[in-house]
C-alpha cells in the first residue's frame, strides 16, 4: 500500500486544527533507526488505502510511504479516533527495516462457524483470542491465521497452540491459552 506524506514543522496545536480542517491527519514517524519526526498524510488518500483492507488486518498491513524523495516500509502502530464520530484524530507509523524483526499483532480467523457440530447443538461459539501477537521478519509477516472449528461438539475448545505457525514465525503468547471454545447456553 502507497501512501504519500508530508512533513510537518509546525507542531503547535493550533497547526494541528487547522490540518485537520483541512482534512489531513496528523502524524508520526519513528523507528529504524530515525529520529521522531512530525508527518501528516491527506485524509482522503488513507480512507482510501483502509476501506481496501480486510477489517483485522491493518496491524499487519506494511505500508509504503513516499516521504519526500525516500521510500520507508512502515506499519501502523496506532490510531487515535475522535470519541463521538469515530474519525481518525492521529496515526503513528513505525519504520520497518527488513533484516530485524518485528512484533506484529496477527488476527486469528475462524472457519466453519455455519456448520459447527456444536451451535448446532445448541451451543455458542465463543473467540476468546482475537489476534496472536508474534515475532518474525517483515517479509514472514502472516496476513491471518485461521482455526477451522466445524468438527468442535459442546464444551471443546482450541489453544493457540492448534494453529500451525509458520517456521519462520515466533509466538510471543502463552500457546497453552484457550483461543475459541463451544460453550453451553444457559437457560
Amino acid at each position: 500500500m502507497k501512501l504519500k506524506v508530508m512533513k510537518r514543522d509546525d507542531i503547535k496545536k493550533s497547526s494541528v486544527k487547522r490540518l485537520r480542517r483541512a482534512e489531513d491527519i496528523p502524524a508520526v514517524l519513528y523507528g529504524g533507526g530515525r529520529k521522531s519526526e512530525s508527518i501528516y498524510v491527506k485524509a482522503s488518500d488513507f480512507y482510501t488505502i483502509i476501506r481496501k483492507i480486510k477489517p483485522g488486518r491493518l496491524s499487519t498491513t506494511i505500508f509504503e510511504l513516499l516521504y519526500g524523495n525516500e521510500v520507508l516500509k512502515a506499519l501502523v502502530r496506532d490510531i487515535h479516533y475522535h470519541t463521538t464520530n469515530y474519525l481518525i484524530l492521529h496515526i503513528d507509523f513505525g519504520v520497518i527495516e527488513q533484516d530485524k524483526p518485528i512484533h506484529v499483532n496477527v488476527p486469528i480467523v475462524l472457519t466453519g462457524e455455519a456448520d459447527c457440530v456444536g451451535v448446532k447443538l445448541g451451543g455458542l461459539l465463543r473467540q476468546l483470542i482475537r489476534a496472536l501477537r508474534v515475532s518474525c521478519l517483515p517479509k514472514h509477516i502472516p496476513s491471518e491465521f485461521v482455526i477451522d472449528v466445524q468438527p468442535m461438539n459442546l464444551e471443546d475448545y482450541k489453544r493457540l497452540s492448534d494453529i500451525e505457525l509458520p517456521k519462520e514465525v515466533r509466538p510471543l503468547a502463552k500457546m497453552n491459552e484457550i483461543a475459541v471454545t463451544v460453550a453451553k447456553q444457559v437457560a
